[in-house]
């Protein structure tokens, strides 16, 4: 009979649970088969996984039901949930800013008494306690670029892209950013069950290793080896094997895939022929 070893919850819809669906897949977990299903279950890796609202991902897991959860870094804050964030899992990325008329405010201290309108009171309550300012905080479930315009707040605190939202109203944005967030997995924040976790964190970290890296292979001479090997050192040392070709070596060496086409040009300058790319799909390291 099957035993569950782990609960683990995803969010129910949207990008973001398109992006945590495809990077469990990609570490080896059998996901739902269709997007309304709620639950689904990986006995070969004894994981079941439930996918529910990404807002609601953070009391769940801080209750101590489910062990690890994919939620947004904002999300997590705004909860004020027991709960931590263990990694960063590099998408769903946004910016957190403070917007006002101009002449409002410019700097952070300017937000002392004012009135500050937002959908993620958790996450300004937080930052106003940072900073040590006294503000009073409006919450709003959205569209809050209008809550100056119709005299609800003085200042807004939202999600800024372009910002195009914002100066439709006649607000612009000030002072650095409140909060730089993305998708994050999170456990309970007392570390309850840590050691049963591993085997999924160090899973999530070899897919985002392999996105990151691409496998360099290549052919030079020996007296062109130091050259080229300080071009890839690799992340502990490159592989270098000799040919049946007297006096040329092969090298192999993860290289970071942002990188790879310069240094694919300074290792042809160095001499190095045959140089080939190829995808990783899992690693551990």
């Amino acid at each position: 009979m099957f035993r569950t070893v782990l609960r683990i919850a995803l969010p129910n819809k949207g990008a973001l649970s398109d992006a945590s669906s495809r990077m469990f897949t990609e570490a080896g977990y059998r996901q739902r088969r269709v997007s309304k299903d709620l639950t689904a279950t990986d006995e070969a890796n004894g994981v079941q996984f439930f996918y529910l609202r990404p807002r609601d991902i953070a009391t769940y897991v801080a209750s101590g039901d489910l062990d690890l959860g994919v939620t947004g870094r904002d999300l997590l804050i705004d909860s004020r949930a027991s709960a931590e964030e263990v990694m960063a899992l590099g998408f769903g990325g946004s910016t957190f800013r403070y917007a006002a008329r101009p002449g409002t405010a410019s700097t952070v201290a300017d937000l002392a008494g004012k009135r500050i309108a937002t959908s993620f009171t958790g996450v300004v309550e937080r930052h106003l306690e940072e900073v040590g300012v006294v503000a009073e905080v409006i919450h709003l479930d959205g569209a809050v670029e209008n809550a100056v315009g119709l005299g609800v707040a003085d200042i807004v605190a939202d999600v800024v892209e372009t910002g195009t939202t914002l100066r439709q109203a006649g607000l612009e944005t000030f002072a650095e950013p409140i909060l730089t967030s993305e998708a994050v997995l999170i456990q309970r924040s007392n570390g309850a069950g840590a050691d049963k976790v591993q085997p999924v964190i160090r899973r999530l970290h070899g897919v985002l290793v392999a996105r990151g890296y691409v496998m360099l292979a290549y052919d030079v001479r020996v007296e062109a080896l130091e050259r080229a090997v300080a071009l890839t050192p690799g992340i502990e040392s490159p592989t270098v094997s000799p040919l049946h070709r007297e006096g040329w070596v092969a090298v192999q060496s993860m290289t970071p895939r942002a990188e790879v086409h310069r240094i694919m040009d300074q290792l042809y300058e160095v001499g190095a022929r045959g140089i080939l790319v190829t995808n990783i799909h899992a690693c551990r390291l």
